[in-house]
């Protein structure tokens, strides 16, 4: 699969409702320079991106909660983008676009630097096996890039259900540009919610329901 995508035309008109997913979806004109963000939201906000966002459980919860504020998911599976895209239309979310694209081409090549305020990633593939641990998306140069992109006083927060990824994490972090921070109550509150079902899927994740096995998270704060 390719690191990004066009769209295909349908033969058939649009109705309104495909409209309204189309104005969704983000698709660059150009995905060899970076996104001119003032013409991708009706309005300027600070602006969040959910990387992996997945069906759009999260970015939605947040969007919802927070409409003083643009949100911007990051998602490579076309069923993942077009369900995160017919719910954000049917939930009439103005401050909400999805982007099909790889994780780490957005963050390295289509969001300007200095763009974000707070970058999420929750739950990234973490790869528990040993021989398969190098293909993990959190590294030095990821970090770095995503440090890139943050406005000043941005921040970055991860979630994970797997412990030795989390603490993988922290020493990546340890003596970087990074500044490890609590994360905010009304974040974690809607990251416990939406984290259910991600966290009990097909890497063997860890339930939310009791304090021993919930997702641990970490805001780090750019410096």
């Amino acid at each position: 699969m390719g690191l990004f995508h066009q769209q295909v035309p349908s033969a058939a008109p649009a109705t309104d409702a495909g409209s309204v997913v189309s104005a969704v979806e983000l698709v660059p004109a150009n995905y060899f320079a970076p996104l001119d963000l003032a013409t991708v939201f009706p309005r300027s906000a600070p602006l969040e991106v959910d990387l992996g966002c997945g069906d759009g459980s999260f970015l939605l919860a947040m969007a919802e909660k927070f409409p003083e504020r643009n949100f911007l998911g990051v998602e490579r599976m076309l069923g993942r983008v077009r369900s995160a895209c017919g719910r954000a239309a049917r939930q009439a979310l103005s401050n909400v676009r999805v982007l099909r694209v790889e994780t780490s081409y957005a963050v390295e090549y289509l969001l300007p630097p200095g763009s974000t305020a707070v970058t999420h990633l929750l739950f990234p593939d973490p790869w528990p096996k040993k021989r398969h641990q190098r293909r993990r998306i959190v590294t030095k140069d990821f970090l770095a890039a995503v440090h890139r992109l943050l406005a000043p006083d941005g921040c970055f927060r991860i979630a994970t259900d797997q412990a030795d990824y989390f603490e993988a994490i922290r020493q990546l972090t340890a003596g970087s540009t990074f500044v490890e921070a609590p994360a905010e109550r009304e974040d974690q509150e809607v990251v416990a919610a939406q984290a259910a079902p991600v966290a009990t899927g097909a890497h063997g994740g860890l339930s939310v329901g009791s304090p021993p096995t919930r997702p641990r998270s970490s805001t780090m704060a750019g410096s």
